[in-house]
């Protein structure tokens, strides 16, 4: 994925505008929820997406693929 550099300005009501490119590649829609995580000085807005569509992510992985740590007492 290409990272996206774009320019916004916040407004006096602290709206940002998401450029129509990153809308497009996130297939953002209107309602579309959002959430600001904010990590090392820098925030980050990460589309939410309903449980429903993490369904499978994991098929390919196989027991083998996950390291062992033995039992801790």
């Amino acid at each position: 994925m290409k990272p996206a550099s774009n320019i916004v300005t916040l407004s006096s009501k602290y709206q940002v505008v998401i450029p129509s490119a990153i809308r497009e590649r996130l297939d953002l829609k209107p309602g579309a929820q959002l959430t600001w995580i904010e990590f090392d000085g820098a925030a980050h807005l990460v589309p939410l997406k309903p449980v429903s569509a993490y369904r499978g992510m994991a098929r390919a992985l196989k027991d083998s693929d996950i390291p062992c740590e033995p039992d801790r007492l």
